[in-house]
């Protein structure tokens, strides 16, 4: 009689593919991918599901917007070690920069976004240089101050149409060129970023955040490195915001409002932190969420907060961690 045995279906795998990327047969394959189809796939099939449903097809452009400031929290948090709060900077920045090189000088949608990206990335880098010293709280409370600072000034100065704001930005050319946009640039930073961390660079950068005086010892620009992450952190966070003005047609101090540097943080801690991944899975459980409470008011805050507490008393680790554990326990039976 033969004898059979329980085997985790990840056993040799891993061993493998962690640093040669051999494998042996389509079933291996089909087991390091089928988390990243079900996401890729799972993204770029949500415009045609919700076909009849244009007002969740906005939903889903919304998300993936979360989902870019998620990242770039989830990356300077974890990854560089500077908590920054100011994700509705990066948003403010570069939906106005967008609507500056748009409506002021007439640039085209498909060069206002990139441009947007770019230029308000150096500028909050810029901005962002002289707090890079600082560290833990400290860093967050300042990167908290820069969107409040940015709203006052344009209210009390009414530049940039004041509170009214600025509008006429050109829309996109289509609903898919609108929809497509914003899930496959979230998909190719999502990926991008992935793989940037594992390079020898994001090893630099996660000593800055674990031994910054090991780092500097090396001969290697502390400061530096914590500016090159500000500004791929930026960037991810500018065309957010480049993008959702041209989404509106419209560019105003909401984009400043504190939404953009909260619920991603809470997505993040949702999702897992340290991820990537799991920013991505807070902001698909969370904006979804807050338009079906939206009925509920103000009162949406305290499911928020029952919501965070529940996560973070019984699943402190965020779920994409958990999932990723129980992925790797899958078993089968094999002959002994």
């Amino acid at each position: 009689m033969e004898m059979m045995r329980r085997e985790r279906i990840d056993r040799g795998i891993k061993v493998r593919t962690e640093g040669i990327y051999a494998i042996s047969s389509i079933r291996e394959v089909l087991y390091l991918l089928g988390p990243r189809l079900i996401l890729i796939v799972g993204m770029i099939s949500l415009p045609f599901i919700l076909e009849l449903a244009p007002y969740w097809k906005r939903v889903v452009n919304i998300m993936c917007v979360y989902s870019l400031i998620a990242l770039s929290f989830d990356f300077l948090a974890n990854y560089v070690g500077l908590v920054c709060l100011g994700g509705a900077f990066f948003v403010g920045i570069g939906g106005y920069i967008a609507a500056i090189f748009n409506v002021y000088l007439s640039f085209p949608i498909y060069v206002s976004i990139p441009l947007a990206t770019i230029c308000g990335a150096i500028f909050c880098t810029l901005m962002l240089l002289p707090c890079l010293p600082l560290r833990g709280v400290y860093f967050a409370i300042v990167t908290l101050m820069y969107p409040l600072f940015f709203t006052r000034v344009i209210e009390a100065l009414n530049i940039l149409g004041g509170t009214n704001g600025i509008t006429g930005l050109s829309s996109f050319p289509n609903q898919y060129v609108e929809e497509y946009t914003i899930i496959i640039v979230t998909l190719l930073f999502l990926f991008g970023m992935r793989r940037f961390v594992t390079q020898d660079i994001g090893l630099v950068l996660r000593g800055v955040k674990d031994n910054d005086q090991a780092v500097r010892a090396s001969g290697i620009s502390i400061a530096y490195m914590k500016s090159l992450a500000v500004f791929i952190a930026s960037v991810m966070g500018c065309f957010a915001g480049a993008y959702i003005a041209h989404l509106y047609m419209w560019s105003g101090i909401s984009l400043f409002a504190l939404d953009f540097s909260i619920i991603p943080i809470a997505s993040v801690v949702i999702g897992g932190g340290g991820t990537l991944v799991g920013a991505i899975i807070g902001s698909v459980i969370l904006v979804p969420l807050s338009e079906i409470l939206r009925a509920f008011g103000t009162f949406r805050i305290v499911i928020y907060c029952i919501i965070l507490t529940l996560v973070i008393v019984f699943k402190s680790e965020g779920l994409m961690i958990y999932l990723q554990r129980k992925y790797h326990q899958f078993e089968r039976w094999v002959k002994v």
